[in-house]
């Protein structure tokens, strides 16, 4: 496992680049997803671990797998709601976003940065560019690659605007569970489906639909999806989710 790994390097004290660095990916594309898998499983020192297509399915799979290193969509993720989700849920783990055209602004790169990303890649990098990326983000927790560089703030100014309290973090009210409960409700599940993919119990599913009716101010299920796709909580993707774990094909042939 990935966490039994990082906590040998600790004890031992072993060079970060010596091990066998484990990546996974989130994001909306298949195509994109299956040329990520070739990449890095061509790569030294890199091993694909899977893949997935949507927040909920991105965070049972971290959940499940834990990852060294996860690659996230801009596009799946332009207000850092799942990047602190991971980088809450899994403090060892690095997360890199993947930053697509649309997302090139400093607001956005200062966005995910703030909720907990270590790493900042264009996603139209080529192959050695993104594997070269990806190795220095694990080793130095801290890398925008040299074509974003500019629009990232400097450390001082991060420093500073800390002191004052911006850039904020992403406002997300919901914890990992509740926010995977809210958006399978989006996608029209009901509590008994809900429970079957998270293997919870319909009890549990229940008792987070009513946490989550609270902390949105909703009146129901439909009045909660409402409001989270109006803030921004939630968001409309074209992709179908895919489960890295349920299926084969999520994942790529380990080199």
């Amino acid at each position: 496992m990935s966490y039994g790994a990082h906590a040998a390097r600790g004890i031992n004290g072993m060079d970060r680049t010596t091990h066998m660095l484990t990546v996974a990916a989130v994001d909306t594309v298949p195509v994109f997803r299956e040329g990520l898998g070739m990449v890095v499983t061509r790569a030294h020192g890199l091993r694909w671990a899977g893949h997935a297509g949507s927040h909920h399915s991105g965070i049972q799979m971290c959940e499940q797998l834990r990852p060294d290193i996860v690659l996230i969509d801009s596009a799946l993720d332009p207000l850092g709601h799942l990047t602190r989700l991971l980088a809450e849920g899994h403090p060892m783990m690095v997360i890199v976003v993947l930053v697509g055209e649309a997302q090139r602004t400093p607001t956005y790169l200062a966005t995910v940065i703030a909720a907990g990303a270590h790493g900042a890649l264009p996603r139209s990098a080529e192959p050695r560019q993104l594997t070269d990326g990806i190795r220095r983000t694990y080793v130095e927790r801290r890398y925008t690659d040299p074509t974003l560089a500019a629009l990232v703030p400097t450390q001082r100014t991060v420093d500073a605007t800390d002191a004052v309290g911006g850039p904020p973090r992403p406002n997300m009210p919901l914890s990992r569970r509740e926010y995977q409960v809210l958006q399978l409700i989006a996608d029209g599940l009901e509590n008994a489906a809900v429970a079957d993919k998270l293997y919870l119990s319909v009890e549990t599913v229940r008792t987070h639909v009513k946490s989550i009716l609270r902390k949105l101010g909703a009146r129901d299920r439909t009045h909660a999806v409402s409001k989270a796709f109006r803030s921004g909580l939630l968001l409309t993707t074209p992709a179908t989710p895919v489960s890295p774990v349920r299926t084969g094909r999520d994942q790529a042939p380990q080199p």
